[in-house]
């Protein structure tokens, strides 16, 4: 029997070690090779915040498919500060899960999964992530409703909470008071950017069934029928004679599925599931998917006023009409390093200090030009910008800039620290930026 902890906050603190911050890095459509000074920067690399758990203490972490798109580096951040680079391993964007892996700098805990189909509205729960970049944040709130649905999927099954959840919280975990995880935080729906209370978490159910999947197989694949339903609506109930708007009626069935070899058709009213009562067609629909594949499911329809039980065998959906759609993460871009890490520089003179809108006292050389595809231009070194200092000198022109990269490189040294002074437009105080100088 498992010891609770002694209150709330203990719990709380025993949690945070199981959620993690995720960094991303996402590029743009990609500029051209050389980046002229003054002109517009395409292409600069953006980061973006999201969460995640820890799922298997091998280093396996679950988030959001939104979290980690398009990205081409992924940082992950434990509860201690440390960070490690991540690999996103599989995704699954129809039903916006995605998996990370990296290696453990330490032991890890995994979260233990609830048990969704038994939350209830009013149950107290509490969401930790990162809301907003902070950092690790808790808050807590209540179940305010369960199964909406919000166009997000198909399957929309969310539970609704007040908890605050703000972009960051996404790919973090929704508890219970037992400090069980009973879904995935997903989405918001508010007319601001921020929290308003109408939070949205995919139930662990569901997630954990797509984990499972991407976890051992090469593909989600839910069951598939070969048959597409909509709700049976109060209009569509009146003119079947049925007493209430209940079940999914049959609009396609495709010939050879295993929907048809059980005799389904066109008009159908599929009333019952495997001895359950979907209440929708997203309910239905949820079934379907996890149905055991191979093995006959009984169901129930309605067809002409009559009730009729069948047996359907499912398969495992096509990979040409996954809904699921899963795919391996994105894999790291190569960085190139040039003999001058991709930099355009020049001397500053009077007429170079007056164009920039620098002060006439400005020390220092300019940057005039980032080759995409660079170190440096992933670092976000920009045309415009201002290099004051490599390693412990200050230099004043591009052969002293360089001097200092080959004499880093001759110390087998894999970055040199530059002191970058942002360009003038921007503003702001100067900053330190560490550069690659060699491929290893």
């Amino acid at each position: 029997m498992m010891m609770m902890p002694a209150s709330q906050a203990e719990l709380i603190r025993g949690l945070l070690p199981s959620v993690v911050n995720i960094t991303t890095l996402v590029a743009d459509a990609a500029p051209p090779l050389t980046i002229e000074a003054g002109s517009q920067v395409p292409g600069r690399p953006k980061a973006f915040q999201g969460s995640g758990l820890i799922i298997d203490p091998s280093g396996v972490v679950l988030t959001n498919a939104h979290v980690i798109a398009g990205a081409y580096a992924v940082e992950v951040m434990f509860s201690d500060g440390v960070r490690v680079p991540g690999q996103v391993i599989s995704t699954a964007p129809s039903t916006d899960l995605a998996l990370v892996k990296l290696v453990p700098p330490h032991p890890l805990a995994a979260v233990s999964w609830a048990d969704s189909d038994k939350v209830q509205i009013g149950d107290p729960v509490f969401a930790i992530g990162n809301p907003l970049g902070v950092g690790l944040s808790v808050s807590s709130g209540i179940v305010s409703a369960l199964n909406r649905n919000i166009m997000d999927t198909p399957y929309d099954d969310f539970i609704q909470t007040d908890a605050a959840i703000n972009h960051g919280n996404s790919g973090g975990p929704l508890f219970n008071r037992d400090g069980e995880v009973i879904g995935i935080d997903t989405a918001i729906l508010s007319p601001t950017t921020g929290s308003v209370g109408l939070g949205f978490a995919i139930p662990a159910n569901d997630a954990h069934f797509v984990t499972n999947q991407m976890l051992h197989n090469d593909h989600v694949r839910p069951a598939y029928l070969g048959v597409r339903i909509e709700q049976v609506t109060a209009d569509m109930a009146t003119a079947l004679g049925l007493p209430a708007a209940t079940g999914s009626i049959v609009n396609v069935v495709d010939a050879g599925q295993p929907g048809s070899v059980a005799g389904l058709q066109v008009g159908d009213v599929i009333l019952r599931y495997n001895n359950e009562t979907p209440s929708d067609e997203r309910a239905l629909l949820r079934a379907v998917a996890k149905s055991p594949i191979g093995q006959a499911v009984p169901a129930v329809v309605l067809r002409a006023g009559q009730e009729r039980a069948v047996q359907i065998v499912p398969i495992a959906w096509p990979e040409s009409e996954n809904p699921v759609g899963t795919s391996a993460g994105q894999a790291p871009r190569a960085i190139v390093v040039p003999e001058n890490l991709g930099l355009q520089l020049s001397p500053l003179t009077a007429d170079l200090r007056t164009q920039h809108g620098l002060r006439m006292q400005q020390a220092g050389v300019l940057v005039g030009g980032v080759a995409a595809g660079t170190d440096a231009f992933e670092r976000g070194l920009a045309p415009g910008d201002v290099i004051l200092r490599t390693q412990d000198s200050d230099v004043g022109s591009p052969q002293e800039v360089q001097a200092e990269i080959e004499a880093a490189r001759a110390r087998h040294k894999a970055f040199i620290m530059v002191l970058v002074q942002p360009k003038a437009q921007q503003g702001g105080d100067p900053h330190w930026m560490a550069l690659r100088v060699s491929g290893s």
